[in-house]
């Protein structure tokens, strides 16, 4: 009996291990279906999130432009950022930061409003010093792009006529520097050359003569070396080219405006002819011409005997010259 009990034991844990067996194997069987049919994606879906993210790389907008901050901006706003940028001296740079940009944006949604067109009347004088020293340091790209935004705020000014004038003179200028330049490079490799060709053949009778007798080598060398000498000597230095500039506003002084004018609400202009001075400072400031008569006249003269300039150079030397500047008298301007 108990030896029946025992085979029945044995077959019973036999049988238990088998099922476990059986189970474990089914379980993993299972596991493998499941990663393959359920956790591991199918080749098309692997590649599909790669396209999603980029879809919206090639659609993403550009960040906006500064033109673009502008047109969202109120014309309030804009007054506002003009005056800032006008007592900031940023006349016309820089780009999508200064005044006449800001006052040219207002007059495209009020073209008739009052501040921004008083405004860009007075700032037009003020803002050619500001092109021109564009031009004098060669940053020609920059002062097309300020001509083009004063052509933007009064087409008809005269004075874009000269900056234009100006910076196509500043154009054949560089391109003929450039060729200068061009021409003295391949001046000096030419040289250079040479210099290499004569020391190879130098250095060419040197071995000659080490493998002729000593009779002749002693002669053969010092012949030699003379040319040597003259091969490795540095080729001169470019000619240095003198500056010149015209003079360059500094310090810009607004006139003040007269307390019976402004009573009387009397506009106008006043022209002056001054002396920019070797030094920057101004002098011999006097009106030449003015509407009406005398009513500004002093406040003018007052106002440009203060500024100040980086004085005209003309071969590297400062020079004094004589300038003219018209300045406007307007009520309610920006």
């Amino acid at each position: 009996m108990a030896l029946h009990i025992r085979s029945i034991r044995r077959s019973q844990r036999g049988a238990t291990t088998t099922t476990a067996i059986a189970i474990l194997v089914i379980v993993i069987l299972l596991a493998v279906a499941a990663w393959f049919l359920i956790l591991r994606p199918p080749q098309h879906a692997a590649t599909a999130p790669t396209q999603a993210v980029k879809a919206p790389v090639a659609t993403s907008a550009a960040p906006a432009t500064s033109a673009n901050r502008l047109e969202t901006m109120s014309v309030d706003q804009l007054l506002a950022e003009a005056r800032k940028a006008l007592a900031e001296q940023r006349l016309v740079a820089p780009a999508g930061d200064n005044a006449v940009e800001y006052y040219v944006s207002v007059l495209a949604k009020d073209p008739k409003n009052r501040d921004a067109q008083g405004a860009l009347r007075e700032i037009f004088p003020f803002a050619e010093p500001v092109v021109e020293q564009a031009v004098n340091q060669g940053n020609l790209d920059e002062a097309q792009r300020e001509i083009d935004l004063l052509a933007k705020a009064d087409p008809n000014n005269y004075t874009l006529t000269i900056l234009r004038a100006k910076l196509d003179a500043a154009r054949k200028l560089a391109s003929s520097v450039q060729q200068e330049k061009q021409q003295a490079l391949a001046k000096q490799q030419a040289a250079q050359q040479q210099q290499l060709l004569a020391a190879q053949q130098a250095a060419q009778k040197a071995q000659a003569a080490s493998q002729a007798p000593e009779v002749a080598t002693k002669p053969t060398t010092e012949a030699a070396h003379p040319a040597a000498v003259v091969a490795t000597k540095p080729a001169a230095a470019a000619p240095v080219v003198a500056q010149n500039r015209d003079a360059q506003i500094t310090r810009m002084v607004p006139p003040k405006y007269p307390l019976q004018a402004a009573r009387d609400n009397q506009q106008g202009w006043v022209e002056v002819e001054f002396t920019v001075t070797a030094d920057g400072s101004v002098s011999n400031a006097h009106v030449i011409d003015s509407q009406p008569r005398r009513t500004f006249d002093r406040a003018a003269t007052e106002a440009v005997s203060r500024w100040q300039f980086k004085p005209a150079l003309i071969n590297g030397t400062p020079t004094a010259v004589v300038l003219k500047r018209k300045l406007e008298f307007k009520l309610g301007g920006g």
